[in-house]
């Protein structure tokens, strides 16, 4: 995907995502890994997130997207980032917890069970990993940007057999019950 190597794409993005963040998936998050655990933030975008998980945890970002792994080394010099694919995930590190927020929607059904199995293999044992996706049916396209909705059943179709769900529940972000929480216990 190349959607964010953009400039312009990239400031676009940051402007539409203004007041919203995933202060409540983080909530959730924290009733699952304990305080102090290495978590890898999967498509970090400008960094609000990674800023609050930075509260509770010892965070790795990572992005796709040099432009915003650079614009958060602006303001933050010591950060611990990562430019890396969410599908292949290459780095030899492992890590106790592994969060996205509307990131893995961007890959293809086939390219997020590969991510999934990616991770598994990165996650310590009992490991916790929490994704969000947009509910629904639809595959749609904005240029080169791929925007895949999921309903519970074909996520959990998706997942190997070395997750073990914890929790699959519906939340509002934009619209009444537009969204998933998908957190997983690594077993």
């Amino acid at each position: 995907m190349n959607y964010y190597t953009d400039p312009a794409n990239v400031k676009q993005y940051i402007d539409m995502a203004e007041g919203f963040d995933g202060r409540e998936l983080i909530v959730n998050f924290k009733k699952h890994l304990a305080k102090g655990c290495t978590v890898l933030e999967l498509g970090m975008g400008p960094g609000k997130d990674l800023d609050m998980l930075a509260r509770e945890y010892e965070v790795t970002g990572s992005d796709l997207s040099g432009i915003f792994l650079d614009l958060y080394r602006k303001s933050h010099k010591d950060a611990d980032l990562l430019l890396l694919d969410a599908v292949t995930i290459e780095t030899d590190r492992e890590f106790q917890g592994i969060y996205s927020n509307k990131v893995l929607h961007h890959l293809t059904k086939e390219e997020l069970a590969r991510s999934f199995l990616r991770q598994r293999e990165v996650m310590e044992v009992h490991g916790i990993a929490l994704h969000s996706f947009w509910k629904g049916s639809e595959v749609e396209r904005y240029g080169e940007m791929l925007a895949v909705q999921h309903e519970s059943g074909d996520l959990i179709e998706l997942l190997p057999d070395s997750f073990r769900v914890l929790e699959l529940s519906v939340y509002t972000e934009m619209d009444p019950d537009d969204s998933l929480c998908l957190i997983l216990q690594a077993i």
